[in-house]
């Protein structure tokens, strides 16, 4: 388990971290990708993917929230960092080492249908987690004030960020993303090549984070939307992953290569696992949009409640000013 501590120790010791970089730099280097034996109980429990390249991030990015949140604790005592929003961080981590190391993930180049829930869970659960646990407020919060004026406002509010934030750049990007991606040669190159496998992932992370960060709204962004408006920014994602599922499951042959040629006689036939494949991302996809309408339209009840309340506040303070002090 990391841990601060741990981490520092890391830090400390960059042999480390270069012997682990090192070994991702070997020359044939799998991490099991590919695998066309059938899984077995031993497989699934012990065949964890230990990539450094994710670790040493994964592993950092933690260590540096939780760090954040102790300081911000220490010297806020009366206002601690809501340890919900810790737990969702946590929670997205966790889904994304799931998505990526778990011994499950090691099939996702030897079935597709692996392959697809391993990308709905980092674009539709971690992504969403990850930012409901708030890191850019945490940043704003633990930074020095000249840190806070200097470096992470003008960055938050330069052209670059105001540009990929943009509503309709972001829903553009992650539907774009979606339809390129798997109907491109990347797909295919990703599953023979472990650094194009990894670019893909850190891709689909990418777009997901700025797609969802209009949605879940806790953080500052340079555009903010009403709930009404982002629940029409989810609902017409619907149609798109519909369709795009829809166009993989019903496809006549093998979509990449790579899935036709894995040696295996266990598990569906590779057209099979494509139309399972679909149905998964269809479905799944379908559903966890659906969950997302649900937690704004929550979101949105609960800030007409809290404008009502503050409104109720306002005019009780107004009949209390116009009475006039009480003799």
């Amino acid at each position: 388990m990391w841990t601060p501590g741990v981490v520092v120790v890391v830090i400390r010791k960059p042999a480390w971290i270069v012997g682990a970089l090192l070994f991702a730099l070997v020359p044939g280097v799998v991490f099991a990708h590919g695998n066309g034996e059938g899984p077995s109980i031993g497989r699934l429990l012990f065949a964890w993917e230990l990539d450094p390249l994710f670790i040493v991030p994964a592993g950092g990015a933690v260590w540096l929230y939780l760090a954040a949140v102790g300081r911000v604790n220490k010297a806020h005592p009366k206002s601690p960092y809501p340890r919900r929003r810790t737990a969702f961080f946590l929670g997205g981590v966790a889904v994304l080492s799931l998505a990526i190391v778990s011994p499950p993930a090691a099939y996702d180049t030897t079935l597709f249908s692996v392959h697809m829930g391993q990308h709905l869970l980092i674009t539709m659960v971690a992504a969403p987690l990850i930012l409901l646990g708030a890191p850019i407020t945490l940043a704003l919060r633990v930074a020095s004030r000249t840190t806070r004026k200097n470096v992470l406002l003008p960055l938050l509010h330069s052209r670059f960020v105001r540009f990929v934030s943009f509503p309709v750049f972001a829903w553009l990007l992650f539907a774009g993303t979606m339809w390129g991606s798997h109907f491109s040669p990347l797909f295919n190159a990703a599953l023979e090549d472990a650094w194009i496998h990894r670019a893909e992932h850190a891709l689909y992370l990418s777009v997901a984070l700025v797609f969802w960060w209009q949605v879940i709204g806790l953080d500052p962004t340079p555009w903010r939307m009403n709930h009404p408006v982002r629940m029409l920014y989810v609902f017409l994602q619907m149609p798109q992953n519909s369709f795009l599922a829809l166009a993989i499951y019903s496809a006549d042959d093998v979509i990449y290569k790579h899935y036709a040629t894995v040696q295996r006689d266990w598990g569906p036939s590779p057209l099979a696992d494509q139309q399972i494949a679909g149905i998964s991302m269809w479905i799944g996809g379908d559903l966890l949009f659906l969950a997302a309408l649900a937690v704004v339209i929550a979101g949105w009840v609960k800030a007409e409640e809290l404008e009502a309340k503050r409104q109720d506040k306002a005019q009780a303070r107004r009949k209390a000013e116009a009475a006039g002090p009480v003799s």
